[in-house]
């Protein structure tokens, strides 16, 4: 299956023409439920089942879905929902609510999915927040250096009651954006080809001078200057060939992004620095949501809940098990069968790094938009308040072991 792009064992031509019978998203969720090797047959029964059903009854609400560039392949390496939700809430309202998924950036891409939502062009969301900031600015709140001391701190916080107060009303009330949930990876930087001969990063010195891409984060450039890391605005769509030419000597993003965009044959050392959030989130449009009424937004709420426990297992399962991105590597992984080398640094190194580039201790190049971020809020201190939930666990706990919490619950 030389030319399938949708994780599945036909070809892409194939599948469309399931596609196009059954339409985009009963072939998606079909593909998601069958076996990798499926013939097309196979797919396209589970595809004319899965169509049947979710037409069964009228919907109240038909609900477009831009989901950037994420298409089931995708979703098989990075494990971040979007299609366990939408299948979740169609199921759990009984098709009151139709999910029409949109992704490959057939609607809306990284950077623009969040303009397009607020634009009223797709109503549920899906992109980096890092990327969706340019058109949702406090969604900068995430991305303070050296805020999360881990994966499991960021499940945490999302999980808990102060992310209600500190990340999901100030959205309400500035960007008119229900947070759902989303997938939790930190920030490294990914070599390009010309490491591929040089020995293993071990220090924050060898990065020094380094041009690397950036994505759409305001709060992410402070770090990687305070750090010497030369951010260039690349576009995510143009950020493999980046690396390939050698345009950038690295990319600021998360191990499964490299996995997933296919960018791990021209990455050689990713370098898990983990200076700030790597996270894939999944929003709704205030305006939608609240249209559907009490007893559908308890649903929806509740398939939120659901896949923010999908995505914090699966994803994590998928960093050992599909992408590779662990110390040491799966041996049948993304990483390994590239020879793509997962750097980890001594903590000494991150808190070199951290010491260079954080608020903690460095405050000044941050007291603009700290400023900024806290009226935002409501007069919270964002980068304070934040880092003493992440820090209510310790700092070693696994990801898998975070407590799930309905976060909107009083």
């Amino acid at each position: 299956m030389s030319n399938n792009s949708n994780g599945i064992g036909v070809s892409r031509r194939d599948f469309m023409k399931v596609a196009g019978r059954y339409g985009m998203t009963s072939a998606l969720i079909a593909a998601g439920g069958v076996a990798a090797t499926a013939s097309l047959s196979q797919l396209a029964h589970a595809a004319e089942e899965t169509d049947k059903k979710r037409y069964a009854v009228e919907p109240k609400f038909k609900l477009k879905f831009g989901a950037a560039g994420f298409n089931e392949a995708a979703l098989d390496i990075q494990k971040s929902g979007q299609l366990f939700f939408a299948r979740d809430l169609e199921e759990r309202t009984n098709g009151a609510i139709r999910v029409e998924f949109i992704g490959n950036n057939a609607i809306c891409g990284q950077t623009n999915c969040v303009k397009k939502s607020q634009q009223g062009i797709v109503d549920i969301v899906s992109a980096s927040t890092q990327n969706s900031a340019g058109g949702a600015p406090y969604l900068n709140v995430l991305d303070y250096a050296y805020m999360f001391p881990s994966r499991a701190a960021q499940y945490h916080f999302l999980y808990s009651k102060g992310s209600e107060k500190l990340l999901r009303q100030p959205l309400r009330d500035r960007h008119k954006l229900q947070f759902l949930f989303s997938h939790c990876e930190l920030r490294g930087i990914q070599l390009g080809m010309k490491y591929d001969d040089k020995p293993d990063i071990t220090s924050i010195e060898q990065l020094a001078g380094t041009k690397n891409r950036v994505t759409g984060t305001q709060l992410g450039r402070i770090a990687m200057q305070l750090m010497d890391l030369n951010p260039v605005p690349v576009a995510w769509s143009e950020t493999l060939d980046a690396l390939k030419t050698g345009l950038v000597d690295g990319a600021e993003t998360w191990a499964s992004a490299v996995a997933y965009a296919g960018m791990a044959p021209v990455v050689s050392q990713s370098v898990d620095l983990q200076f700030f959030c790597g996270t894939e989130f999944t929003g709704m449009t205030l305006p939608v949501f609240d249209s559907l009424g009490s007893d559908l937004q308890d649903d929806v709420m509740e398939s939120a809940y659901t896949s923010q426990i999908y995505t914090q297992g699966m994803n994590e399962a998928g960093l050992f098990s599909i992408s590779g991105a662990t110390t040491p590597q799966h041996p049948d992984t993304i990483f390994a069968k590239n020879n793509t080398r997962m750097i980890t640094l001594s903590d000494e190194e991150l808190l070199k790094a951290e010491k260079m580039c954080s608020p903690e201790y460095n405050p000044e190049p941050w007291a603009e938009w700290r400023e900024r971020l806290n009226k935002w809020s409501g007069g919270h201190d964002t980068y304070k308040e934040i880092y003493d939930i992440a820090r209510e666990i310790p700092k070693d706990t696994d990801a898998v072991n975070v407590k799930p919490n309905r976060w909107w619950r009083s």
